[in-house]
């Protein structure tokens, strides 16, 4: 199973507000329902199933066009489930990284998107995200939701490609190390 994520941050590391806002991400070649420039559709093409938080869904879904289309979106929360969008392929699980990469396994997905800053942090300590496209967008914005957070070890990456994007947005692919 390979596990990726493909995401915008701040240069200050961000992905999001503190609100959850993402209206900074508009601009740099890259918007909040993902860009053709930055190569969003060529990435989503690769992958069998989107695996995110339910606060990362709840942004996601306010969207005015659901940007997975009939992509399966298997949404993490202990919570009750909250109203899908129309048209959207969605799916609530709780649990440890571990066990649900190996019941999605058992399903035959091969690929997952990680999305989403805790979720994304989560499957980064477990060992289960093998590639990072990261999209950091020209904008400070100074506080929110970090991409990263503690690790509890290093994580070595292998850097692979580099693109600056029309608007100044730099995007970056990496691929992790053992």
């Amino acid at each position: 199973m390979r596990g990726s994520i493909f995401v915008g941050t701040s240069v200050d590391g961000f992905i999001a507000k503190p609100d959850g806002g993402l209206d900074w991400l508009t601009g740099g070649g890259e918007n909040s329902e993902g860009s053709e420039e930055a190569g969003f559709s060529d990435f989503m093409a690769t992958v069998d199933a989107l695996v995110m938080g339910r606060n990362t869904f709840d942004i996601v879904a306010k969207f005015a066009r659901w940007p997975y289309g009939a992509k399966p979106v298997i949404v993490l929360s202990t919570r009750p489930p909250a109203a899908s969008p129309a048209g959207a392929v969605v799916e609530w699980m709780s649990g440890e990284p571990e066990e649900i990469v190996a019941r999605l396994a058992r399903r035959g997905f091969e690929h997952l998107y990680i999305d989403g800053g805790v979720t994304i942090q989560r499957f980064l300590r477990a060992g289960l995200i093998q590639r990072l496209t990261i999209t950091q967008v020209p904008v400070l914005i100074g506080e929110g939701i970090p991409l990263f957070g503690p690790t509890g070890r290093d994580i070595r990456l292998r850097h692979i490609a580099t693109h600056q994007l029309s608007g100044g947005a730099v995007k970056s692919e990496y691929e992790v190390v053992g």
